[in-house]
């Protein structure tokens, strides 16, 4: 072990999120798939591992859609653990989906989560006293968000997944009597479900110890707003722009630009700021402190809300009649700041970014983001190539919602991009160069982290891609196939982190040297 990963150290990491690993069941989990996985980081010698927000997903399985910002999502929960560990028998999971093709997320739906949900059963009739007193601990430790998100699942069960606002009167709105009946006459559903948090959580601990014995760290994501059809919305309105039938008032977004002539209407309820400061943000608090308790590291999606958002009102169809509206980023993060210490954050910061974003992030020294492939159409761009770059960024070849750099130069580059890229990095004489093309220059760059999304390790054209924002369906199901980790892909990764200094190694100083950080100079 070399110690604990920070985002100032020079560290190289791959992007995958976890349904992409080829798990038994459909979709990917913290099963054996993931443990393999965690060994090819190590033979590479990636320190870092990059995920997507592991939050339950609604509509679309989206993990930018979550149902939750606090739970996690149950179709990661490995039913071959499960097995193991004697919460349910092997003949039980024999008929789900296999590990090869792209996700099966209704499959797994229909298939796994059942099998989830026996598991859960058996071990609340079934446990030790060693694994009650664990799962208690964990109840209490989590019941900030646990009970409510329990009472939150067994509602979209009993109305047929329906938005909570369609709900009926007494549970949409929580009145009291409502809910001590619900705890009363639910009572085995909502166990069940605060088991399989507590089967998410041993999972998800299990597996991150493995990585921590591999020098392997995890960044996590943390999408600035939450869904309004979600349990914090449900529990919390008070906290969200709503009206008396708690509908939203005004809605997130992003305006009008280069891309789309009618701004991003994403239709997220907006935070009342004005209240978390009077409460000295203890929704924010809560939420980081579940979140450092995921991650060693977290990636702030649209970090430029945090310093004044799009503020859209509800009854517009699209995103271009609104406003900017200043938040208080800077009090929020100092409050984060007194609470947690040095705070291990990752300005997601693309698109347009004011002098007034960059200040905030610089202010609490997180490092912003350079996406490669955006570096090559004008020299508007050249802000994302290597020679404009401070140690204190994260570059990127492309993320999840990019293309694969092998399916943007097939696919999407025009002639003076593909000049442009031939002019600054190489002679790209066939498609497979480019790859290691931008993985080279990333690596080499002065960036102290330097991510590559496994699509791009693994040499993947368009047939990789994980999303495309402008499609409403199609997109999160990627998976790899579980032949394609090769030892050269990691051999040649391990062999470019050594000369790029990324590998966690220190050299040693001679005898009776001097730190020259450590040298002042008297006048």
């Amino acid at each position: 072990m070399s110690g604990e990963a920070k985002v100032q150290d020079r560290l190289s990491g791959v992007l995958l999120h976890v349904t992409s690993l080829p798990s038994y069941g459909g979709v990917g989990d913290f099963g054996p798939a993931a443990y393999g996985f965690v060994d090819f980081l190590a033979a590479a010698k990636q320190r870092l591992w990059q995920v997507l927000p592991l939050s339950p997903t609604g509509y679309g399985s989206s993990p930018y859609s979550a149902l939750s910002a606090f739970a996690g999502n149950p179709l990661l929960i490995s039913v071959e653990r499960l097995a193991q560990e004697g919460w349910i028998a092997w003949e039980r999971i024999g008929g789900l989906p296999g590990h090869d093709g792209p996700v099966q997320f209704e499959e797994a739906m229909r298939l796994k989560m059942p099998l989830i949900e026996e598991a859960a059963a058996n071990f609340l009739d079934r446990a030790d006293n060693d694994a009650r007193a664990s799962f208690q601990k964990f109840c209490n430790d989590n019941g900030s968000w646990l009970t409510d998100y329990a009472m939150f699942n067994v509602l979209r069960r009993k109305y047929s997944y329906a938005s909570w606002h369609e709900w009926p009167v007494e549970h949409a709105q929580r009145k009291p009597e409502a809910m001590t009946a619900l705890l009363s006459e639910h009572g085995k559903e909502m166990a069940i479900e605060q088991a399989i948090q507590y089967f998410f959580s041993q999972q998800w601990s299990a597996l991150r110890a493995y990585c921590s014995e591999r020098d392997v760290r995890i960044m996590g994501d943390v999408a600035i707003f939450v869904n309004y059809d979600s349990a914090d919305v449900w529990t919390h309105p008070e906290l969200f722009e709503l009206d008396e039938e708690r509908r939203p008032i005004r809605v997130s977004g992003v305006p009008p630009d280069y891309f789309s002539a009618t701004g991003q209407r994403w239709g997220n309820p907006l935070y009342k700021w004005g209240v978390l400061m009077e409460r000295g943000f203890d929704w924010w608090v809560a939420r980081v402190r579940r979140s450092l308790a995921l991650y060693d590291m977290i990636r702030l999606d649209h970090f430029r809300g945090f310093e004044a958002y799009w503020s859209i009102a509800a009854e517009e169809a699209t995103a271009i009649n609104g406003q900017w509206v200043k938040a208080p980023g800077q009090e929020l993060f100092q409050r984060l700041k007194d609470v947690f210490g040095d705070l291990p954050f990752v300005a997601e910061d693309l698109g347009l970014i004011t002098p007034e974003v960059d200040e905030l992030r610089e202010h609490f020294g997180m490092p912003g983001m350079r996406i490669l492939q955006f570096g090559f159409s004008d020299r508007g761009g050249h802000l994302y190539l290597p020679h404009r770059y401070v140690p204190n960024t994260v570059v990127y070849t492309g993320t999840h919602d990019n293309n694969t750099t092998l399916g943007w130069w097939r696919d999407d580059v025009g002639e003076a991009e593909r000049r442009n890229v031939q002019s600054y990095l190489q002679k790209i004489e066939h498609d497979g160069d480019i790859v290691w093309a931008m993985i080279r220059a990333a690596a080499r760059s002065v960036a102290n982290l330097c991510i590559f999304p496994m699509q791009d390790v693994l040499h993947l054209g368009s047939e990789g891609r994980m999303n495309t924002p402008s499609e409403g369906v199609g997109n999160w199901t990627w998976r790899y196939d579980a032949s394609a980790l090769h030892p050269d892909f990691a051999a040649q990764l391990a062999a470019l982190m050594e000369m790029t200094d990324r590998d966690g190694y220190v050299a040693p100083q001679p005898e009776g040297s001097v730190d020259k950080a450590d040298l002042s100079v008297n006048v």
